[in-house]
């Protein structure tokens, strides 16, 4: 009776993935312990930032500020706020933020779909064409002289037109649906009478929404971290995106370099306002992340199966 209740509890635990007696594997400790750290790399400096953010001056001054704030003080926020340059950025940030990410989908899709058909006469060269500017660029003097030439200086589309068509996302995007989308599904629509448009607006793109909210995150991050055009082609106060304002504040060493309004009512050192900024410029694009994490995820596992 006993070796029967053995056999069966045996064939249970084999049945559910686990057997008696087995070890923890040592190389599942190494790859949890690794990864742990590589978290931890990404989560204590924003922690850090976030701590330093609510601290009062004294605290963060004397370099006791860790992980933990010390003396809670929200002045710092009160003085971003109260600020109409920061606000007024952030505003026009998100704005920009949101057409550049709606104009690089649209072009990325009518990059990446036609060129997934066998029927398309070119489309090794097509594709050969738009990867081609993956690996090479003009340089800096070139693209300056061309915007220039096209009347884009100290203008908001200079920002977003010549980052509009991303080759790697439509790299991403071609093998998505190349894997993902079956031939025979749109030669059913196109015996039932649907054309191109009826079968990518309604088979194909319902289908992506994984990929598509992939790379919208690709993109959004892209231009939401992005300040090295705004440094060569705006010169505009009230053009030049959060994070370009937020690096010149980093860079400085005088709260006269970040240049608050006189209305902020500044009672923070400028280490404590650097600290607060960086939150302020970081927390919207956290806040998108939550909404399209599952589709992330399963975006950049499927579209990595097949290159």
């Amino acid at each position: 009776m006993s070796d029967m209740f053995d056999n069966q509890y045996t064939r249970i635990s084999t049945r559910g993935g686990y057997r008696r007696g087995s070890r923890f594997p040592i190389a599942d400790i190494f790859i949890i312990i690794f990864i742990s750290i590589l978290c931890l790399t990404c989560i204590l400096p924003f922690v850090h930032i976030a701590a330093k953010s609510i601290s009062s001056n004294t605290a963060v001054m004397s370099k006791s500020v860790f992980l933990l704030p010390k003396e809670i003080d929200f002045s710092a926020y009160k003085s971003i706020f109260k600020d109409g340059t920061l606000t007024r950025s952030m505003v026009y940030t998100v704005y920009m933020t949101a057409l550049f990410t709606a104009f690089g989908m649209i072009v990325t899709i009518c990059g990446a779909y036609p060129i997934t058909k066998k029927r398309l006469k070119g489309r090794n060269v097509l594709s050969f064409i738009m990867l081609f500017t993956l690996y090479f660029s003009a340089g800096l003097i070139p693209e300056y002289l061309l915007m220039k030439q096209l009347n884009l200086l100290n203008k908001m589309w200079v920002l977003i037109l010549p980052l509009m068509f991303s080759p790697y996302n439509m790299l991403i995007m071609k093998s998505f649906l190349q894997s993902t989308i079956p031939d025979s599904l749109e030669e059913s629509a196109f015996l039932d009478g649907a054309s191109d448009f009826q079968i990518l607006f309604r088979i194909v793109l319902p289908l992506s929404k994984p990929i598509l909210a992939t790379l919208s995150l690709f993109y959004a991050v892209g231009r939401w971290n992005a300040y090295a055009d705004a440094k060569y082609f705006i010169t505009k106060r009230s053009l030049q995106p959060i994070q370009y304002i937020l690096s010149n504040m980093v860079l400085s060493s005088s709260i006269e370099t970040i240049s608050l309004s006189e209305s902020a009512e500044v009672k923070s050192t400028p280490e404590v306002i650097q600290a607060a900024t960086i939150m302020f410029a970081t927390l919207p694009i956290i806040c998108v992340y939550p909404f399209i994490q599952k589709y992330f995820v399963k975006g950049v596992m499927i579209g990595a199966i097949k290159g």
